[in-house]
């Protein structure tokens, strides 16, 4: 078996793809062959490809922002990415152009704009009242590095910290720097010989605009007079700062510290703090001071006006305290709450009632941003349970190994799927709705049914529900439930063939009519599944082991050899199934003392509960053969209608009939050539070296070279010899280290040999090195007799040869149109056995076949076969090339499928140079050649798809999955179907002053910043500090936002805003889109000028 090469795939990116003028040139219509011409209707204008939205857990986070008032949650992550959550099914992806990570971010609450801060030193002003985001302004800071940024409630004037220590301030309006800057020598004064490291923290007094507390990394504390410009207060301490967090009314604020102690300061008594915790130190004896603990990476301090306040801190456990998970604590009154997370903590917020710093908070929740999940904690219920996510972020749960994408599925499927996923919901969530639900759901203008189903390393399958650009788990199978756990590696048989998690999911074949699943996992197995609303138990799990051999013992006649144990007699009448094996074989070693016989994993002996849903119909394993390892299978097909099952690896090709449990077919590839091989074989090497693993590929992170060793994945067979640059079917010689690998299976009903006067069932088999076979099914008349007679099963003689690795074949019949292969239509299997046996017989196959079998018999078809290199359509029943399309000649192709769209069909293709192509069909005219993605890593080859109706997707991370569109008609219609991040939503009113502090002062005290920061008393930043650059999504961009009702109420209000019209208090409630007529009487210009007015 062939190793993968790195080398030899990154040959294939670069290379560029053939123009279509070349094409045109290679599409063939060999002399004397014309066809009858077929009316096409797929024209190049009903192609356009776009992406349309990505799901999943957002890769890599390092960044979390609320808006309390537009329930909106923003994550931004190392890869410049941004992903913005509302109400369940309102969700948006943006990506910062220069991929920088997201070090901050900060909304301007209520106003539908978000600023982003970034690792490279540049700050972005994103529009949110577009239902496609875009940057308004940025700002590129040249000579500083920004650590830390505070946004102030209704303000316009953003604070930015820096790595050397100094404050600037930036006008968030146009995006441009006051000449107002806090200089840290001048911050600091005296109070510390040396400098006092990045600033880690801004924000101001709740109670008094006019003072800011500014947090140095080394422990400094300083609270400065913005209108003395002068420091007030000065705190130190000799460990250094991570957070700061106010008490609502101004008075005393907490610091959390690297030595996992919180100090509380009283703003006017710098000396020392109030109070010293250490909330998770080993309180010691004498007073000593507790042993210091790990950091407390952030505390936030919130207020209740009926309880105690709550301090929720993230870090700070004890050093000794190893392999402990990450935690979370809930400091309120005197109990003490740790919750426990699976995650690293990345960065948390407090979701509280009211928007305003200096009223009582009212805390009700705690989002943590996690590592690799997103988790939401409701303080109101005792216990602190965690709120029920309806967000699909649980694609990653296991890594993603292989995913299969169906549009256009029956309309039952996804009722019967939810029905029995339904049961397998947790129990415990909080009872109350889930508080991120900001936004408003798009138009779904797409009815058709869409489900895409994830395979994973720990051998569970997912069921999702993805129509109208949603995605929502319907249900999940466990596969590894059918074997023997080993409970350490001690006890585990030395038979496994990866190095781990040796249930991984390789192939997924569904049949959405009939419900049959079929999958093929790493370990060498197959497993066939029955769709059930009932539950079962299954006494004995039926199983059958397969001796699947590739052998040359002489290679001039390589057709002389003995077939292996469990072979039919390929083409004789009298062919007996072979009967099932009920329990593993016992023989574990060859007379040699070699591993023989033997299968990689245990199938359970006692009974197995099957709970409605998928369950088992029956396990097939690959053995190990005179101590060679079963090779992992490339290739996998199911045809419900004909009970047969169907797959092959490096060494050959398997036919098992389910119904009956009995193996019909077991050819090594040569054998299926019969005296027809055209290539000189090597004989192979009388032992081969244990196979390397094969999940690594789930191991695979960003940006990481693997050992080749390690590459092994699912499908990696077919793979390897595809992505090692595909060999032309002049290929004079195949080394043992390459051989013939099974790489795609069909079956179908169709003329199967050139003297057929009618089309029959058969298995068209297709190879790595470009050869197709016909392997012709008999199958027996009659329900009844098909569970008692044998399937006949024979080769044809029929062979065809393409360029390159055979990935995909479908059939036409004579009209154009797709014949789909025939299916059984799904049945309750577990019927209430009191029913009379012939009724049951007599609905147990009311067989549907294509629409072949009822053609005239001088009616032709064609099958259109595509390779990594080319696409044939050969005219069926006389074997004539009708057409030939020479797809690329300095790539290859890795995913091609044959989809319906528009009422008409086509051929997709995506290749390892990064462009996407359409065909037509039959006559393969280019309609679409588009740039879009070079294939970067193995994950995007193993998970790329397309399905029906112009959809396709493919893991664009280890944690999320990237839909996209091939249709004209679906770009058009994506801006209805997006949803609305900005919906106009009224202020909260301010906190009430109260009369006697109205008379006495005492309550929030408000700053003219316009006066302070202006250019009129500032004066104007330096030209060399900051770059302001022009954003591409500036006012235009606001008033081509969302059509309907939001739309216009966004276009009336940035109207009146360009006239400089203010609204009275009441005309502001009756709009529904103001702020309260304080904020907005204070901030007239602020409500238009962010999203990019020009200055008059």
């Amino acid at each position: 078996m062939r190793k993968f090469n790195i080398r030899k795939v990154l040959d294939g990116l670069t290379a560029g793809s053939s123009s279509a003028s070349q094409q045109q040139q290679q599409q063939q219509h060999p002399p004397g062959n014309r066809e009858p011409e077929i009316q096409e209707t797929l024209q190049s204008e009903h192609f356009q490809l776009c992406k349309t939205v990505r799901h999943g857990f957002p890769y890599q986070p390092s960044a979390l922002a609320f808006d309390p008032v537009q329930k909106i949650l923003a994550v931004g992550t190392q890869t410049g990415a941004l992903r913005l959550f509302g109400r369940p099914g309102v969700e948006c992806y943006c990506q910062h152009d220069s991929g920088a990570a997201v070090i901050q971010l900060q909304f301007l609450i209520n106003e539908g704009a978000l600023v982003s801060a970034l690792a490279d030193d540049t700050l972005h002003l994103w529009n949110l009242r577009q239902k496609r985001p875009a940057v308004l302004h940025s700002l590129k800071f040249c000579r500083e590095r920004v650590t830390f940024c505070h946004l102030p409630f209704q303000s316009k004037w953003l604070y930015v910290g820096t790595e050397r220590g100094n404050i600037h301030i930036v006008n968030v309006e146009s995006f441009t720097l006051s000449g107002y800057v806090i200089m840290w020598n001048k911050a600091i004064e005296l109070s510390s010989k040396s400098h006092p490291g990045p600033v880690v923290h801004i924000s101001d007094n709740p109670m008094d605009e006019g003072k800011l507390l500014i947090g140095f990394e080394s422990g400094t504390v300083v609270l400065w007079d913005l209108k003395s410009k002068k420091a007030d207060y000065r705190y130190t301490y000799d460990e250094a700062i991570h957070s700061v967090a106010w008490h609502h009314e101004g008075k005393q604020f907490i610091c959390s510290h690297s030595d996992g102690t919180l100090t509380i300061w009283n703003v006017r008594s710098p000396t020392k703090p109030v109070q010293t915790i250490t909330p998770h130190g080993k309180q010691l004896k004498d007073g000593k001071k507790p042993e210091p603990c790990k950091p407390i990476l952030k505390v936030e301090f919130k207020t209740t006006r009926s309880g105690e306040p709550f301090i929720i801190l993230s870090g700070g456990l004890s050093y000794d305290t190893v392999g402990r998970r990450p935690c979370l604590t809930v400091m309120h009154g005197k109990s003490t709450a740790v919750l426990e997370m699976d995650y690293s903590i990345v960065d948390f917020l407090t979701l509280c009632e009211t928007p305003y710093p200096n009223d009582f908070q009212e805390p009700y929740a705690v989002v943590v941003l996690l590592e690799k999940d997103l988790v939401l904690i409701d303080l109101a219920q005792n216990g602190y349970p965690i709120f029920e996510n309806p967000y699909p972020l649980s694609i990653h749960e296991s890594p993603v190994t292989c995913c299969e994408y169906f549009a256009d599925c029956p309309v039952d499927l996804i009722p019967a799927l939810y029905s029995v996923g339904a049961r397998q919901k947790r129990q415990g969530y909080s009872k109350k709705e889930w508080p991120i639900n900001g936004g408003n759901w798009g138009l779904g203008a797409q009815s058709y049914p869409e489900i895409i189903i994830t395979g994973h390393a720990d051998g569970s399958i997912k069921f999702w529900d993805a129509s109208a650009i949603t995605l929502q788990v319907l249900y999940k199978l466990k596969t590894s439930k059918v074997f023997e756990k080993s409970r350490n590696k001690d006890d585990r048989q030395n038979t496994d063939i990866v190095d781990e998690d040796p249930y991984a999911i390789q192939i997924i074949s569904w049949c959405p009519e009939s419900r049959m699943l079929c999958i093929a996992g790493v370990s060498a197995h197959v497993i066939i599944y029955r769709f059930s609303k009932q539950e079962v138990v299954t006494e004995v799990i039926p199983m059958l082991e397969v001796r699947l051999l590739y052998e040359i013992n002489d290679v001039e006649t390589p057709e002389g050899e003995q077939p292996p144990p469990l072979s039919t007699p390929v083409g004789s009448s009298n062919s007996q199934p072979i009967p099932p094996q009920s329990h593993p074989s016992t023989s574990s070693s060859s007379s040699d003392g070699l591993r023989d016989n033997v299968p990689c994993l245990k199938v359970k002996n006692s009974p197995l509960k099957q709970s409605p849903g998928y369950q088992t119909e029956l396990v097939i394993q690959l053995v190990w053969v005179a101590g060679e390892p079963p090779q992992q299978i490339t290739s996998l097909a199911l045809n419900s209608s004909y009970g047969l099952v169907v797959f092959g690896n490096s060494n050959g090709i398997a036919m098992v009939d389910y119904l009956q449990k009995a193996v019909l077919l077991n050819l090594s590839t040569i054998e299926l050539y019969g005296s027809n091989d055209p290539y000189r074989r090597e004989p192979r090497s009388p032992r081969k070296s244990r196979q390397p693993s094969g999940a690594g590929l789930c191991d695979i992170t960003e940006g990481t070279v693997v050992p080749e060793d390690r590459c092994k994945s699912p499908t990696s067979d077919v793979k390897d010899n595809s992505f090692s640059r595909s060999r032309s079917s002049s290929v004079t010689s195949i080394d043992k280290e390459s051989r013939e690998a099974i790489s795609a299976l069909h079956f179908c009903e169709t003329f199967t040999r050139k003297a057929d006067s009618s089309p029959s069932p058969c298995l068209w088999v297709g190879t790595t090195v470009g050869t197709a076979f016909v392997i012709t099914l008999n199958l027996p008349l009659g329900p009844e007799q098909r569970l008692l007679q044998p399937v006949i099963v024979s080769p044809s003689g029929t062979i065809l040869r393409l360029k390159g690795a055979i990935l995909r074949m479908a059939f036409l019949d004579a009209t154009g149109c797709l014949m789909p292969p025939a299916y059984e239509p799904w049945k309750e299997h577990n019927v209430p056995e009191e029913k009379d046996e012939k009724e049951k017989l007599k609905k147990r196959r009311p067989v549907s076949v294509s629409p072949s079998s009822s053609q005239e018999i001088s009616e032709n078809q064609y099958a259109v076969i595509c390779s990594e290199k080319q696409a044939k359509v050969i005219s069926l029943p006389t074997q004539n090339c009708a057409y030939k399309q020479n797809i690329t000649e300095t790539s290859f192709v890795l995913r091609g499928d044959i989809v319906a769209l528009s009422n008409s069909v086509c051929l997709a293709c995506f290749c390892a140079n990064g462009h996407i192509m359409t065909f037509s069909l039959p006559s393969l005219r280019p309609l679409l050649d588009v740039y879009y993605l070079p294939l970067t890593n193995m994950r995007i080859a193993r998970t790329f798809c397309f399905a029906n109706s112009g959809q396709a997707l493919y893991l664009v991370s280890p944690t999320e999955i990237q839909r996209l569109t091939y249709s004209q008609e679906t770009c058009e219609n994506l801006q209805e179907m997006l949803g609305e991040l900005f919906t106009p939503v009224e202020t909260p009113e301010a906190p009430n002053r109260g009369f006697f502090k109205g008379l006495f002062g005492g309550g929030a005290q408000s700053l003219d910043r316009e006066e302070l920061f202006g250019e009129s008393s500032s004066g104007k930043a330096s030209r060399s500090l900051a770059q302001h650059i022009p954003g591409p999504g500036g006012i235009e961009g606001v008033k081509g936002a969302a059509s309907g009702v939001v739309g216009e109420l966004a276009r009336a209000r940035l109207a009146l805003d360009e006239r400089g019209q203010k609204l009275s208090d009441l005309e502001e409630r009756t709009a529904a889109m103001m702020s309260s007529a304080d904020s907005f009487s204070k901030h007239a210009h602020e409500v238009c000028l962010p999203h990019g007015h020009p200055k008059s």
